[in-house]
């Protein structure tokens, strides 16, 4: 399967579905009608190893594990994990577990990636130490994610064994194969809004995902990352702009009002968070109550 990598010209929609308090039945039960839905094009899981929110104590799947076997059950969703730790997997071995969720998937994967939990987040931080992780500063975090998207990138298009000496990785003959099956590779999104992560994703990345926050905000680091970008050389036009926004079963009329905010700010990647449990028949009303009203007043960006 060929992918060009060029950013959508027209709006797209997705979930999110937070594999913490949840059963694995529930998950696949909003993907596989999701899956069905066409104006619902990309699904996603995040990558937590405990609760961020309710019992502190309740379940939490593992985010690739999990996807790999969406992946199996559904057909047309692109999916990804949005995104990644960096801390929790060394990059190499990453690319080899995408490369299979690709194959998996036949060329359907979203690759995500970003620094992993930030410091000031205790609930975050403390899945590092109880899964015997270490948790470095954030200047060893963003290197080390620089890095990270180096070595997965030659991993998935290079043909031959290769040594790399970084200052944070360092492999001997490393090779993976089979490659995935989207060509070039499947697309890279690197979340994070700190504009050091900022610099890796004017580097790197075919998409940047603003995870979380106001509008206002999301489009002051958009700006921050076309200067970026102007500082390197690259067109800042060559990276979609994607932003998380919570879904409120109550209150639509405010999430509409939200997704046009960040569509009228440049975001035309819109992941929508769904809240568990989840109400039977949630992705059709999601496309019905959410996304179907909006389809008559947006335009691309």
């Amino acid at each position: 399967m060929i992918n060009p990598l060029v950013p959508a010209r027209t709006p797209s929609f997705g979930i999110m579905t937070a594999p913490a308090q949840v059963a694995y039945d529930d998950v696949l039960r909003v993907w596989d009608e999701a899956d069905g839905i066409t104006q619902i094009e990309h699904a996603w899981l995040f990558d937590h190893l405990m609760p961020l929110g309710g019992d502190p104590n309740g379940p939490t799947f593992e985010g690739w594990t999990l996807l790999s076997a969406l992946a199996a059950r559904t057909e047309r969703l692109r999916l990804g994990v949005m995104v990644t730790s960096n801390r929790f997997r060394p990059p190499a071995m990453l690319a080899k577990i995408a490369a299979t969720v690709d194959a998996v998937s036949g060329g359907r994967l979203e690759f995500g990636i970003g620094a992993g939990s930030r410091p000031d987040v205790p609930l975050a931080r403390r899945e590092y130490a109880a899964h015997g992780l270490p948790f470095h500063d954030a200047a060893h975090a963003v290197g080390s994610l620089a890095e990270a998207c180096t070595i997965i990138r030659r991993l998935w298009t290079e043909t031959a064994p290769f040594d790399f000496q970084g200052d944070y990785y360092r492999l001997t003959g490393a090779f993976c194969g089979p490659k995935p099956v989207q060509r070039p590779h499947p697309p890279i999104t690197v979340g994070g809004q700190a504009t050091p992560t900022l610099r890796v994703v004017a580097k790197h990345a075919d998409r940047w995902n603003m995870p979380g926050g106001g509008i206002d905000k999301a489009i002051e680091r958009s700006a921050t990352l076309d200067r970026l970008c102007d500082e390197i050389g690259r067109n800042p036009a060559e990276i979609t702009r994607s932003i998380v926004l919570p879904v409120s079963y109550d209150r639509p009329d405010g999430t509409r009002r939200t997704i046009r905010a960040a569509l009228d700010g440049g975001f035309n990647h819109i992941v929508l968070g769904l809240g568990a449990p989840y109400p039977t028949g949630v992705a059709r009303w999601v496309a019905d109550t959410v996304i179907a009203p909006l389809s008559g007043t947006i335009t691309a960006p």
